[in-house]
């Protein structure tokens, strides 16, 4: 089997286990309401953290960036990002009250793709799962908090903002 089917197949069967994690996050939903977003994203640190054990430690946000995503790779998980620069942003990685700041696009997003198959909204606790994989990632790799908002969700891409906390800030809240 060449190298582009090996890929094919693992893609389509990571789609279906996706699949039924999208109809499995809509019955929690369902059933818990609210909560269902605070149980995912709890999952999602956990599995962050666990993944990203061991990792490179950085105090710059490009390179902890990149850290994450060769985590993600390196355990096929499908979710492409980039840092994104917009034309009224001075610098890509820009200091805020609450830390640093810096906005990534999602243009090949498994939980997105997961989400439109099964006819789910965005936003919802598949979205906090990605969050908290992010949060426990990244506290493995800067030793900080992070928040990922959601700018805009759209059908070929997710613009969102990512926050790494200071410690001055983590003091305040």
């Amino acid at each position: 089997m060449d190298r582009m089917s090996e890929i094919s197949e693992s893609r389509a069967s990571l789609q279906e286990t996706m699949t039924f994690l999208g109809a499995i996050a809509s019955g929690l939903e369902e059933a818990i309401g609210e909560s269902a977003n605070s149980i995912s994203y709890l999952a999602g640190k956990r599995l962050g953290t666990r993944l990203s054990k061991g990792i490179e430690k950085t105090d710059d946000v490009e390179q902890a960036l990149c850290s994450v995503r060769k985590v993600l790779l390196d355990n096929g998980c499908l979710w492409h990002f980039e840092a994104f620069k917009t034309h009224d942003r001075p610098e890509m990685v820009m200091s805020a009250d609450d830390g640093q700041d810096i906005n990534l696009v999602f243009r090949d997003c498994m939980i997105r793709q997961t989400l439109f198959k099964f006819g789910h909204h965005q936003k919802g606790s598949l979205c906090n799962m990605m969050f908290g994989f992010f949060s426990g990632a990244l506290q493995n790799v800067m030793g900080h908090d992070s928040t990922l908002e959601i700018l805009h969700a759209g059908e070929n891409a997710c613009y969102k903002r990512l926050v790494i906390h200071s410690a001055a800030a983590r003091e305040v809240l």
